[in-house]
Parts: C-alpha cells; sequence; structure tokens
C-alpha cells in the first residue's frame, strides 16, 4: 500500500520504563504495530540486548524491516503472539526472556485504511483480518453464519445489548444481496439499533464485537498470558496495555490468579509462601494515560496498563 497512516503509540515511556530492567536482557514486542514501543526499547539495550517483536499484519512486518533493516539486535515474527512460546523456543531462550509487552487491539494504521475494512467511518471492502494472508474475513463469515451466531459474537464480544435485532437485519439483507462493504454493514447496523447514544456511532459495538471474533483476539491473549508465564526468566517482566473491558478482565484476573496462588489447599491445612506456589507478583497499580497524552490522542482514553513480575 503506498498511503502512510500514522500511529501514536500510547503510553510509551511509562511502559518502556516498566519493562526494560536489565539492558542486557532479552525482551519481546508481542504486537510490533508501527514499532513505537520497539522503538524505545531498542534505546534502553546494549550491544547485549536484543528484542523479538511479533506481529500479525504483513504491512507491520514490512514496516519493521525498513525501519529496523540495519539494527542487529532486532529480529521480527511474522504471527500472533499467541505463538509467543513456538518463537521463543526455536531460539533457545524458554525461561530466559526478560520481559513481555503486549499493546492489545486494533492499531491506528488498520483502523484509518478503508481498505482493511475495519472502520465503521470510512467505506471500504468487509476485511477486519489483522492478517489479510489467512483466515475468514469479516464479509465471509457475517454472509454464512447463523443468526444466532452472529448475535452472540456481537453480543459476547461487542457487549451490544441489541444484538439479536442486529443479527436478524444482517441475515435478512444478505439474502437481498451478499454484504460486502464497511459502509452497508455500518448501515443495516445503525438502522437496527433503536437507542443511538450521543457521541457514540450506533454500530461502534458490533463492529467491535465482528473484529474480536475474525482475529480471535481474547483467545489469543489468555494463550499468550499462559505462554508469557512459562518464557519469562525469574525477575522478568509482562506489561499489558488493553483498550477495552473484556481485554483488561482477562489481564487482571490472570495477574490476580498468579500472585495469590494456588486456591485449591483443603481449609484448616496450614499454607506456607511454597505451597501456594505464587508465579507473580503485582508491579504496582493500574496505569491510564494522562492529560498531556489524552489531548494529543483521544484514542488513548480507553488504555489501561498493567505490569507483573514473574517470582519463579
Amino acid at each position: 500500500m503506498s498511503q502512510t497512516f500514522s500511529h501514536i503509540t500510547v503510553l510509551l515511556n511509562e511502559a518502556v520504563k516498566e519493562l526494560v530492567q536489565d539492558p542486557d536482557g532479552f525482551y519481546i514486542d508481542g504486537t510490533f504495530g508501527r514499532g513505537g514501543h520497539s522503538a524505545l526499547v531498542l534505546e534502553q539495550l546494549s550491544d547485549n540486548g536484543h528484542l523479538m517483536a511479533i506481529d500479525k499484519d504483513p504491512e507491520a512486518i514490512r514496516h519493521a524491516h525498513v525501519r529496523f533493516a540495519d539494527e542487529p539486535r532486532f529480529s521480527i515474527e511474522h504471527g500472533s503472539f499467541a505463538q509467543l512460546q513456538s518463537f521463543v523456543e526455536q531460539r533457545g531462550m524458554m525461561g530466559k526472556v526478560s520481559g513481555v509487552l503486549l499493546d492489545l487491539g486494533v492499531s491506528s494504521p488498520q483502523l484509518d485504511d478503508p481498505e482493511r475494512g475495519f472502520s465503521f467511518l470510512n467505506d471500504g471492502p468487509l476485511d477486519m483480518r489483522m492478517d489479510t494472508t489467512s483466515g475468514e474475513s469479516a464479509a465471509d463469515w457475517v454472509n454464512r453464519a447463523s443468526e444466532t451466531e452472529i448475535a452472540d459474537v456481537i453480543y459476547q464480544y461487542g457487549e451490544e445489548r441489541f444484538s439479536r435485532r442486529m443479527a436478524r437485519a444482517i441475515v435478512a439483507e444478505r439474502e437481498q444481496e451478499p454484504i460486502t462493504t464497511t459502509a452497508r454493514l455500518a448501515k443495516i447496523i445503525s438502522e437496527a439499533n433503536p437507542r443511538w447514544e450521543k457521541g457514540k456511532h450506533p454500530a461502534t459495538r458490533a463492529f467491535q464485537g465482528i473484529r474480536i471474533h475474525i482475529n480471535r483476539e481474547l483467545a489469543d491473549v489468555e494463550a499468550c498470558l499462559d505462554q508469557a508465564l512459562e518464557v519469562l526468566a525469574p525477575g522478568g517482566r509482562l506489561v499489558v496495555i488493553s483498550f477495552h473491558s473484556l481485554e483488561d478482565r482477562i489481564v487482571k484476573r490472570f495477574i490476580r490468579r498468579h500472585v495469590k496462588g494456588d486456591e485449591h489447599i483443603p481449609p484448616g491445612v496450614p499454607v506456607t509462601d511454597a505451597m501456594l506456589k505464587r508465579r507473580l507478583k503485582s508491579a504496582g497499580k493500574a496505569i491510564r494515560a494522562g492529560k498531556d497524552e489524552l489531548n494529543q490522542n483521544p484514542r488513548a482514553r480507553s488504555a489501561v496498563m498493567r505490569a507483573a513480575i514473574k517470582l519463579a
């Protein structure tokens, strides 16, 4: 693609400051995007340090190869961060990783490019895949999924209370003609939404739900968090930036579970720390973007950063 779409990295300094504790360490940026976090991580590393990045998006991979072409401390893998352990095993770095960073959700270039099909604001092909080289597009899915499946996805992942009305409208409209563009899907959903909220497009939640489903976003987060715990070295950092409640809930519960330890010890049994098998220590309270960052980048308003330290 010849057109360039800008991206402002959210919670840049906060995330990298929390992540990089050892300049000689091996770090992972699980969501390269356009390399904002990666560039600052590399600034903190010595000649002995290394950063491995991962991204689903072929455009991000191309950008990385150009931006860091002459950087020997950098490498990138095309794939999902749900493949984290496999990429680390290939490098013989299991249990030796100093930090894992995840900046979840869709990136600004993906949202802003109509050809990617993420946005209801600009008409384009109804795609929504972060990895355009594989998987089912949103158009393929909305034109073949059952009404119940569509309703469930919009309700569960979009938290949209009018999901059943929207699903019914989608199925009725696709019988007339296949739904292949973002504008047509947005119109169908908007017309099926009886309660338009001030300041929010009526298709916002439905588009979010479909996007999350198409890209297996929540399942990939859960898989990656479990793998991050295995690849990290003792003292290694896990830093995650979430952009909506479903993501943040998964991250918060994961950290809390491993900070608390084993909950299945029988009542009345004297408990030692060793018996609890705690694997994480919280690195502090959740962090949100400050006023200056919000003024510069309104998309940061929903960002929440959580961090934890591996114990053993």
